[in-house]
C-alpha cells in the first residue's frame, strides 16, 4: 500500500486533504517547517507524522503530493522527481480524488471558507459525506455521498477540477500579484463554468456572474426579486438573522442562522438552493441554526469586558462585511480595527479601498505589511495608508497593551499574514490584570 507524503502538510488545503485521505484509509504523512502553525492540532489528533524538510524524507515507497506554496527548486521536491515518484500538485491531486464523489465546489473571490464550512455542516447532519474548508478542516467517509470542497482562483488552480456542482459566491478582483484585472478573473471564473459537469449555484446579485455563460442550468440567489432564490424580511434578533426564503417568488420557509450580516445570509442562500435542487427538505436546511462558524471567520472572545474577534478578511470588500457583523452584532460597542495588510501588490492596489473600508470602524490600529514570499518588498509603507484613514495609528508589537483603553469596545484583529501574533501578545498582556482580578 502506497503512503501519501504531503510537502507542506501544515498548509491549510494540504492539511485538510491529509485528513480526508487518512479518514479514507490510506496510509499518510508529511513534512514541513518546524514553526508551530494551528492546522497541527488536527494532524496530531490522528497522530499522522510530521517531520522536518528534508531530503531524506522521500523514500521509494512514496506517492507525492506537493503544497503550492513551495516550488520545484525545493529539497523534497528535487528528490521526489529525481526518484520518478508518482508526483502531484495538491490541485492536481484534488482533481482526481473528487471523481469518486458527487462534488461540490464552492468558489468566488469572498466567503468561500465560511459557505463550505455551512454546506459541509447541513450535508453532514442527513448524510455521510467528505468535506475540505480552507480553514484547514478536512474529514473523508468511505461511503461518502457527496465532496464539498472550497475551490480556489489563484493562479487559475480551480480548472483542475470538474465537479459536479460549483457554487459561486462573487467575482471580484483580488490577487492582483497573478490577475492583471476585473476582466482577468471573469476570464478565470467563466473557464471554471465551462467545467461543471450538473449545475451552478450562483448569487445574482453580483454583476459579473449574472455574465457567466454555462451549458448546465444555473440556479441564481440573492436579494433581488429576480433571483430563484431570494431572501425577504431580514431581521436581526439575540439568536442571530432571521430570514424568509422565496422560490421563484413563492414563499418556501423561514430559516435563522447564528450570524450577522448580509453576506452571512447569502452564503445560508446559496446552501439552501444547493439542497433544494438536490431534493432536500427544507427541515434538514434549518440545521443551519447550529452552525458553529469556521476557524479565523469571525472568531471571537470575551476577555474582561472586551469582544476580541480574530478574522481573515485581507480584501477591503472582506473588512466592510466584517465590520458590518460587529455593527449589526454589538450595536451599542465601539468598533476597533486593527489590521495588518497583507503583500505589498495587494495594499498598493486597493490602498484607497481599504481606507474607505477602515473608515467605517470607530478607530483603525495598523500593523507593518506582511510581505508574501512571492514578492519583494514595496516602495509602499503603511504610513501611506495610514494618511488616508483620519481615525487611525500605527501599532507596533511591544505597545499591544495600549489596547486596553478600549474598555467596552469590540476589538477585531484583522489579516492574513500573522497579525494573531498581535491578538496573543495584546491577550497576554492582560494576564496580570486577571489575576489582580481573582
Amino acid at each position: 500500500m502506497t503512503t501519501y507524503h504531503f510537502i507542506g502538510i501544515k498548509g491549510t488545503g494540504m492539511s485538510a486533504l491529509a485528513q480526508i485521505l487518512h479518514d479514507s484509509g490510506e496510509k499518510v504523512q508529511g513534512s514541513d517547517v518546524e514553526k508551530r502553525f494551528f492546522t497541527q492540532d488536527a494532524l496530531e489528533a490522528k497522530n499522522i507524522t510530521i517531520y522536518p524538510f528534508s531530503k531524506e524524507n522521500i523514500t521509494d515507497d512514496l506517492t507525492i503530493i506537493a503544497g503550492n506554496a513551495f516550488s520545484d527548486d525545493h529539497v523534497e521536491i528535487q528528490e521526489a522527481k529525481r526518484k520518478g515518484l508518482v508526483y502531484y500538485r495538491y490541485h492536481e491531486f484534488l482533481g482526481e480524488w473528487l471523481k469518486q464523489y458527487t462534488s461540490i465546489a464552492v468558489t468566488g473571490a469572498h466567503g468561500k471558507t465560511s459557505t463550505t464550512g455551512l454546506l459541509a455542516h447541513v450535508l453532514d447532519m442527513e448524510y455521510p459525506i467528505s468535506y475540505l474548508i480552507g480553514d484547514g478542516t478536512g474529514r473523508g467517509h468511505v461511503d461518502s455521498n457527496y465532496f464539498v470542497f472550497e475551490a480556489c482562483e489563484y493562479r487559475r488552480h480551480f480548472l483542475s477540477y470538474e465537479p459536479d456542482y460549483a457554487i459561486m459566491t462573487n467575482i471580484d478582483f483580488d490577487h492582483p500579484d497573478y490577475f492583471s484585472s476585473i476582466n482577468d478573473v471573469f476570464d478565470a471564473f467563466q473557464s471554471m463554468a465551462d467545467k461543471v459537469k450538473k449545475g451552478i449555484i450562483a448569487c445574482g446579485d453580483d454583476e459579473k456572474l449574472q455574465q457567466i455563460q454555462a451549458k448546465v442550468p444555473v440556479v441564481y440567489y440573492g436579494f433581488s426579486a429576480s433571483n430563484d432564490f431570494q431572501a425577504q424580511n431580514v431581521k436581526e434578533t439575540e439568536q442571530g438573522t432571521e430570514f424568509d426564503v422565496f422560490v421563484r417568488n413563492t414563499y418556501y420557509d423561514t430559516f435563522t442562522i447564528p450570524m450577522y450580516g448580509n453576506h452571512h445570509v447569502l452564503n445560508s442562500l446559496a446552501v439552501i438552493a444547493i439542497c433544494h435542487y438536490e431534493g432536500m427538505e427544507a427541515e434538514s436546511m434549518k440545521h443551519l441554526h447550529s452552525f458553529k462558524g469556521v476557524k479565523r471567520r469571525f472568531t471571537e472572545k470575551r476577555v474582561h469586558d472586551q469582544i476580541i474577534i480574530d478574522d481573515y478578511a485581507h480584501h477591503p470588500r472582506e473588512i466592510t462585511a466584517t465590520i458590518e457583523s460587529a455593527r449589526k452584532k454589538y450595536p451599542d460597542r465601539e468598533i476597533v480595527a486593527i489590521f495588518q495588510p497583507h503583500t505589498f501588490t495587494r495594499t498598493k492596489t486597493f490602498l484607497q479601498e481599504f481606507a474607505d473600508s477602515l473608515n467605517d470602524a470607530d478607530e483603525v490600529y495598523l500593523c507593518e505589511i506582511f510581505a508574501s514570499a512571492r514578492e519583494e518588498s514595496g516602495q509602499l509603507t503603511i504610513q501611506d495608508l495610514e494618511k488616508l484613514i483620519p481615525s487611525s495609528s500605527i501599532l507596533e508589537l511591544e505597545e499591544v497593551e495600549k489596547l486596553a483603553k478600549h474598555e467596552t469596545s469590540v476589538l477585531i484583529f484583522m489579516g492574513a499574514g500573522d497579525i494573531q501574533k498581535f491578538q496573543k501578545a495584546y491577550e497576554e498582556s492582560l494576564t496580570p490584570k486577571k489575576a489582580e482580578n481573582a
